[in-house]
């Protein structure tokens, strides 16, 4: 019992929403390398730049559709909006430059690309 991680010790729903959970935090860390990556790629549109800058602005931005100060509801409000703006920014790239900067990402390398 004492070499047992605090994991294995939790009931199976409690394990599986700790997983839910490091699979969000995996996918939101990749969405936010793609879109560093967007933005010094020469080769994205300005468009997408644009889309990819106004995301990074709405989550630090003191106005927001919801306060804030509620706590669940204005964190999650300023997420749904960046993710939004994030898929919107992906969706102005060409789909050759979405998959290149895709691979670069999983490769783990989103710097700035060759011309």
């Amino acid at each position: 019992m004492r070499g047992m991680v605090l994991r294995d010790r939790l009931p199976w729903r409690e394990r599986s929403a700790m997983w839910k959970l490091g699979r969000l935090l995996s996918v939101f860390r990749k969405e936010l390398r793609l879109a560093w990556a967007v933005l010094r790629d020469p080769r994205a549109p300005k468009a997408a730049k644009l889309a990819t800058v106004l995301a990074a602005l709405y989550v630090v931005s003191p106005l927001d559709f919801v306060s804030d100060f509620i706590p669940v509801l204005g964190w999650l409000d300023d997420g749904v909006i960046a993710y939004l703006l994030l898929q919107l920014a992906f969706k102005f790239l060409p789909p050759e430059l979405l998959a290149t900067l895709r691979a670069r990402v999983a490769q783990g390398s989103p710097g700035k690309a060759a011309p």
